[in-house]
């Protein structure tokens, strides 16, 4: 036998309805902000690791050659150092044969 809805039951179906979609809109949005996150988390990883091994092969040079690299292309071209220039920017500055280098990676 049918028996139609009441009032009270449309009304709680409904605001069922609108509960399920607040959550799945509110897991939506913190899913997002947590991509967002860890994706700037990566990238400040990867400034700080090109960073390390520009220095580290600016370190090897003089170890070698007894005197600091005047330029990132000198690593590039002699010591085998792979940059990724799309997605940093990099700042080297070579103020005295024994002086480190001053390094600085940023990303884009």
């Amino acid at each position: 036998m049918y028996h139609p809805e009441s009032t009270d039951q449309i009304r709680r179906r409904q605001q069922s309805w609108v509960r399920i979609i607040v959550i799945v809109a509110i897991a939506i949005v913190l899913g997002t902000l947590a991509f967002i996150g860890a994706r700037d988390a990566v990238r400040e990883q990867g400034a700080l690791s090109m960073r390390t091994a520009i220095l580290e092969h600016a370190k090897q040079c003089c170890a070698v050659e007894g005197a600091y690299p005047k330029s990132i292309n000198y690593l590039v071209d002699h010591y085998g150092l792979v940059i990724n220039d799309k997605d940093y920017v990099i700042s080297y500055e070579c103020y005295a044969d024994n002086v480190v280098p001053s390094v600085a990676v940023v990303p884009k």
